[in-house]
């Protein structure tokens, strides 16, 4: 498959707060909250939706473009992505501007409050999947500035592309019909428990209406797994406990990497999560989004340690 995946570019600044968000939150005030949490550490690491979806598909063999716009100071990172066998060359720097910037404060519990500035993010309707040089058989549309997410999803419906639509962080900023078009024209739809709810809300379509657009859905449950929504059925994707948990930064959309790589080689609903779920967990035992590594052949291993691949995975270790 010709993987075009889009969204934000960003470097991720993460925080480590010793105690509990939910200590300082008093349910009589939350109209006017006023709080600052002193935190014991910072580090700052490459990020981004669309690098860190990427970045898993790379590991597993995959080979990606990537399709956003950066800033002036992206040469290093461009660097290291291109080291991994990630295409850069649909990847627009704007000048005098930043690359995008998130801003996330994790708690003890692996609750978050995060902030993201767009900076060069904001330009990402500049770009078009018509100025490409191939037709991608999947694009995957992963939350960056919600005009190009809406103007994406419809190029791919006018140019019969199939997408798979990844609205997540940016529900906040899409309306109620962006997001059910994004969703009527999309081969597939990714989000979290949390979001499914949200969208549910917003446009009032369940998992089951959601599956007469969709080819499959996909929600993610946090340590409880994930659920699979096909034609064929649903599909309980269990977690992969870890060895430990260091940060949860980036682990869905590892998720995804892991999912969408048994997908592009055509293996089962059940297979596809399982990989998912064990991708995620490497991303939740190492610091930021794209700090853990592993070959092929070790990823191989440790999913038979939990799971049946029925001898598919040795696609992937050659």
């Amino acid at each position: 498959m010709k993987i075009v995946v889009t969204g934000s570019v960003a470097f991720d600044y993460l925080m480590k707060f010793p105690g509990y968000f939910r200590d300082h939150l008093l349910p009589d005030k939350l109209d006017h909250v006023s709080l600052s949490f002193l935190v014991d550490e910072m580090t700052r690491w490459r990020g981004g939706c669309a690098p860190n979806i990427a970045y898993t598909l790379a590991l597993l063999g995959e080979r990606t473009e990537i399709m956003a716009t950066v800033g002036e100071d992206f040469a290093e990172y461009r660097a290291f992505l291109e080291s991994q066998g990630i295409g850069t060359s649909a990847i627009k720097v704007i000048p005098g501007v930043f690359t995008a910037s998130f801003f996330c404060n994790t708690d003890r519990a692996n609750a978050q409050i995060a902030s993201f500035y767009p900076g060069a993010m904001a330009y990402a309707a500049q770009l078009s999947f018509s100025d490409l040089p191939y037709r991608p058989d999947l694009v995957i549309i992963s939350p960056t500035d919600p005009t190009a997410m809406s103007q994406y999803a419809a190029e791919c419906r006018d140019m019969g592309i199939a997408y798979v639509y990844d609205p997540s962080q940016q529900l906040a900023r899409l309306s109620a019909e962006e997001v059910r078009r994004g969703i009527e024209g999309a081969h597939a739809l990714f989000v979290n428990d949390y979001e499914a709810g949200l969208i549910e809300r917003m446009t009032g379509l369940t998992p089951k209406d959601i599956l007469q657009h969709v080819t499959f859905l996909v929600i993610t449950r946090g340590e409880e797994g994930a659920s699979v929504y096909t034609h064929e059925g649903e599909f309980a994707i269990p977690a992969v406990p870890p060895q430990r948990i260091v940060d949860p930064t980036g682990v869905g959309d590892a998720f995804r990497g892991g999912f969408l790589t048994g997908y592009a080689h055509g293996w089962d609903w059940e297979l596809c999560g399982q990989m998912g779920a064990l991708a995620a967990t490497y991303c939740l035992e190492k610091p930021g989004p794209q700090s853990h590594h592993y070959t092929p052949r070790e990823f191989a291993a440790r999913f038979r340690q939990h799971f049946d691949d029925g001898g598919k995975l040795n696609e992937i270790e050659r």
